[in-house]
């Protein structure tokens, strides 16, 4: 076990190659999302977390990725380039594999593939797309497409690997919610994580890290780059305040880290989670556990929300406000709350019923429900680990 009062010397600059121990697909036949559980061991690194903290992943883009851009480019990958405010030079292969996204290509890239290019009629129609008055469109259109679209797109625009390389954002280390205690697990830590795969422009396309992890890291080799990334969001110290986890999906990460600690801590402060995914049958990530925690005592409310297992969607927010009035009464008494999850739309829900929650059963006024909510956020009981 590492020493907790050595700093680890490893961070974002300087990430360690941890192991992969364990690959599990969690959701079950039947289910359209691919939800998988991982565990990452660094034994030996000195690197410590706490509940809440993230891991943070260096991925690789696709091999195959790479070779596409390479033929279409008529490069060999052996080029010498340099990356943007650095004079090192490393091959261009090595800067598409590892180094910049070869995904979200912007509006200044299409304006250099328009000074580039040759065919008049590639150049009208990257002027059409560039005309001020299309920008919704353009934007429409550069969400669907990757670097190696608009390079087949646009032949006549020949950019050399250094020009590429210039245009191209850093691949920058996805972070992940830890989903185990540090104190059952110090070496190690489980990931929950939905494996992205999707089609655009005719073409498919799929998540950097996520199938990295899942597709092309070998197991028990020293091999995926990791640091640790500290949090705001965390566990009280004082072991005897209540908790209200909110955390569909992958959202679920760090409240099964909570409970595992808690436990182990023999805290005695309640816990309540609310969960939800698609379908019981097929979605109920940690669903086992969960369920024998609410058995034995460890967890004394488990709120689920399955938004297609009836004809009417059931989401985390409706069952907060179907447990409005003991919602409240836990505020009440002390309870922090705290959400994990989606921030385009389930955290802005969750948050609106908490609001009308706390207006109906607190007895509050609009304007006061929002005071409260804020001074709930100042004096970290309402907690965000959104994104």
């Amino acid at each position: 076990m590492p020493n907790i009062l050595e700093k680890s010397i490893y961070n974002k600059n300087n990430p360690f190659l941890s192991r992969l121990t364990e690959n599990t697909l969690m959701s079950k036949e039947g289910s359209i999302k691919e939800t998988r559980h991982f565990v990452v061991n660094f034994a030996g690194s000195g690197l410590i977390y706490t509940c809440g903290d993230s891991l943070a992943v260096f991925p690789t883009n696709r091999n195959e990725d790479v070779e596409e851009i390479l033929a279409a480019q008529g490069a060999t990958g052996e080029e010498l380039v340099s990356l943007p405010r650095s004079e090192e030079k490393i091959s261009y292969r090595e800067v598409l594999t590892s180094k910049i996204s070869l995904a979200v290509p912007n509006k200044k890239f299409l304006i250099l593939l328009s000074e580039k290019a040759t065919s008049e009629p590639e150049k009208a129609m990257l002027q059409k797309l560039l005309d001020p008055e299309a920008a919704e469109k353009l934007k429409l259109y550069l969400a669907e497409r990757h670097f190696i679209d608009l390079i087949e797109e646009f032949p006549s625009a020949r950019l050399s690997p250094q020009e590429l390389t210039a245009q191209s954002r850093r691949l920058v280390p996805r972070l992940y919610s830890i989903a185990s205690s540090p104190t059952k697990y110090p070496e190690e830590v489980h990931l929950i994580i939905a494996i992205v795969r999707y089609n655009t422009n005719n073409r498919e396309r799929v998540g950097v890290c996520s199938t990295y992890i899942a597709d092309r890291v070998p197991l028990n080799e020293s091999f995926v780059p990791v640091f640790m990334a500290s949090s705001h969001f965390g566990l009280p110290e004082d072991d005897t305040t209540d908790l209200i986890m909110v955390g569909p999906g992958t959202g679920i990460a760090p409240f099964r880290a909570f409970l595992q600690e808690r436990i182990l801590r023999k805290a005695t402060g309640r816990s309540w989670i609310f969960f939800g995914d698609q379908h019981k049958a097929t979605d109920y990530s940690y669903g086992e556990e969960f369920d024998q925690y609410l058995a034995e005592g460890s967890l004394d409310r488990l709120s689920l929300a399955w938004s297609r297992d009836q004809e009417n969607k059931i989401y985390v927010q409706d069952k907060m406000l179907e447990s409005g009035k003991d919602l409240w009464d836990w505020i009440d008494k002390g309870a922090i709350f705290y959400v994990c999850g989606d921030a385009s739309r389930m955290a802005a829900d969750v948050d609106a019923a908490l609001h009308s929650i706390i207006q109906e059963y607190g007895g509050m006024s609009e304007s006061d429900a929002q005071a409260f909510v804020k001074q709930l956020k100042k004096d970290k009981r309402y907690q965000r680990d959104v994104y």
